[in-house]
């Protein structure tokens, strides 16, 4: 049982000069095709960054005045984990069948191809994490001892997602409409984090709503970036959302490698 539970994490320590070989490459190598480059990588999130920005403080005028900042910087905090935790499920849940020439070859490790697509969304994460906190420093919010957390909350993000693109990029070969369903689990999952409107204030932390918001892992993350960033809050604090949080975190990591050995043995064939 131990080894089948420490399998991966060793391959992935073994492999782990490869893996951020392939990174690098997929990072450099996803936007080969285009005039700039990877800078579409930054530009499109940028681009989502403001128009949220103008529909949601201009349009529907959230509120953020409790928290005493404007309403970009609130949007700001929740959204750079959330695009990291959306590119690196999406591509993570594609990664055999994008490498499928590397899943035919008997003496390529392919555990550790899920983890390449999570590495390359984690260079764009590393970008918009140094961005949010140049927009703070802009509005008078200088980093302090509580920004070590974005560290922690990273992990957080990097732990879930990878537990789950186990799972997800083994079922997806055998069931491609995954992908498609996949997509909409996201764009759904942005509104019921939440990122763009404040659960504190429009249903109120007592509310049973809330408490059933809670139970998605990455409203664990988003909140703990926000409070980072702006509560100044530290995670150990939270002590029964922390152990929440790892547990579904542990379970899902477990459930994803179960799977992802249980039917690897099919991926040559059926790719």
């Amino acid at each position: 049982m131990l080894k089948t539970i420490f399998s991966l994490p060793a391959d992935l320590y073994r492999n782990r000069r490869l893996v951020m070989k392939l990174a690098k490459n997929d990072f450099k190598t996803r936007y080969a095709g285009s005039y700039f480059g990877t800078i579409w990588a930054f530009v499109q999130p940028v681009v989502t960054i403001l128009v949220y920005w103008f529909v949601f403080s201009v349009g529907f005028r959230s509120n953020t005045d409790e928290l005493g900042i404007p309403f970009v910087l609130y949007l700001v905090a929740g959204i750079v984990p959330w695009f990291f935790f959306s590119d690196a499920l999406s591509g993570g849940t594609n990664a055999l069948i994008e490498y499928n020439y590397l899943v035919k070859k008997v003496v390529f490790n392919i555990s550790v191809l899920p983890v390449v697509k999570i590495i390359s969304a984690l260079f764009v994460h590393g970008f918009f994490v140094i961005l949010a906190i140049i927009l703070y420093m802009c509005n008078g919010r200088f980093p302090d001892m509580y920004y070590l957390q974005i560290f922690y909350y990273s992990a957080c993000a990097f732990f879930l997602v990878t537990g789950l693109c186990y799972a997800t990029s083994a079922i997806v070969v055998l069931f491609r409409d995954l992908g498609q369903i996949i997509g909409i689990i996201l764009q759904i999952g942005v509104w019921i984090t939440p990122i763009m409107w404040v659960a504190e204030s429009m249903i109120g932390v007592q509310s049973r709503l809330y408490k059933i918001l809670q139970l998605n892992p990455m409203f664990y993350i988003v909140s703990g970036y926000r409070d980072a960033f702006i509560i100044k809050r530290w995670f150990w604090e939270r002590p029964n959302w922390t152990i929440y949080f790892w547990v579904v975190s542990i379970i899902c990591f477990l459930f994803g490698n179960w799977i992802f050995k249980r039917l690897r043995i099919h991926f040559a064939d059926v790719l």
